[in-house]
């Protein structure tokens, strides 16, 4: 059997597996790739707020890591929740080992309720050191504006977005910049793959409490598309049509925001026929 959809998942605990590595697991293995994980830290959350970090050192995070590159291999890595400096730069260093490896990164600076997830101390860090070894970024209006310093407003989105795009591609990565955050329907992604903007469109899918975890199942289909053998333009539109069938399908079963339900049906499983994955670096 060829080794494809081997997807290495650099991220923080969730323990109701709605966000965090878990649900990065589970879309995984749903859109049909082999996931594995290297935790950086243990959270105490659920659907309504979070408790509780608990960050792993550096070291431990390396070796978790390491552990899975050095005998089963990745195809893509997919970077969550990294809580400090140290591990930041650690990341940083490891990515550095491995050029030939895509890597997909969700740049998680705060929870849903407002909580950090990210030293502020490691934003810089991130910014500078970090993605330059990104293939692909997934911020969110908050995490965009708080890396650029720019300010995305409604009265002039497209403007606003397609600047603070272009900035961070600057460092390095193609760049999903998610629209979610603004007061607009359908709600805008655009994704800028250094070469052409593409506005990715989707209704609004209205319910009060939200949802918990969109962003980190978006960058982990995403992740598994390109481990699977997609090129990065392909992985984005196949993941943005599985988190919005994911939302449809989302439960109502905790105290706070929606739990998503991925389905395979968005996005093509890994195929045994299909040729080894290019790695789309721009």
């Amino acid at each position: 059997m060829s080794r494809r959809g081997r997807v290495l998942i650099i991220a923080g605990s969730d323990p109701i597996a709605g966000a965090g590595l878990q649900a990065d697991l589970k879309t995984v293995t749903a859109l049909g790739g082999y996931g594995m994980t290297a935790v950086t830290a243990i959270t105490v959350q659920d659907s309504a707020q979070l408790f509780q970090v608990v960050p792993m050192t550096a070291d431990l995070v390396m070796a978790q890591a390491q552990a899975c590159l050095k005998d089963v291999g990745a195809d893509c890595i997919k970077l969550g929740m990294l809580a400090t400096t140290d591990i930041v730069l650690a990341v940083a260093d490891l990515l550095r080992h491995y050029p030939s490896i895509p890597v997909v990164a969700d740049p998680v600076l705060r929870s849903s309720d407002g909580s950090l997830l990210l030293d502020e101390t490691a934003q810089s860090p991130l910014y500078h050191q970090l993605l330059p070894h990104v293939t692909l970024l997934t911020p969110n209006i908050p995490e965009a504006e708080q890396l650029t310093g720019r300010t995305i407003t409604p009265a002039n989105s497209q403007t606003d977005k397609e600047q603070a795009a272009r900035q961070l591609a600057q460092q390095g990565p193609m760049v999903l910049l998610k629209g979610g955050h603004l007061a607009e329907d359908p709600v805008t992604d655009l994704w800028f793959d250094h070469r052409q903007l593409i506005w990715l469109r989707a209704p609004r899918q209205a319910v009060a409490a939200g949802f918990h975890g969109t962003g980190c199942t978006l960058a982990a289909a995403i992740a598994a598309g390109i481990a699977c053998g997609h090129t990065a333009t392909t992985a984005v539109r196949l993941a943005h049509a599985t988190v919005q069938m994911a939302m449809a399908d989302a439960v109502d079963w905790g105290r706070g925001q929606r739990l998503l339900r991925v389905t395979a049906n968005a996005v093509e499983p890994c195929a045994p026929t299909r040729s080894n994955p290019t790695h789309p670096r721009p």
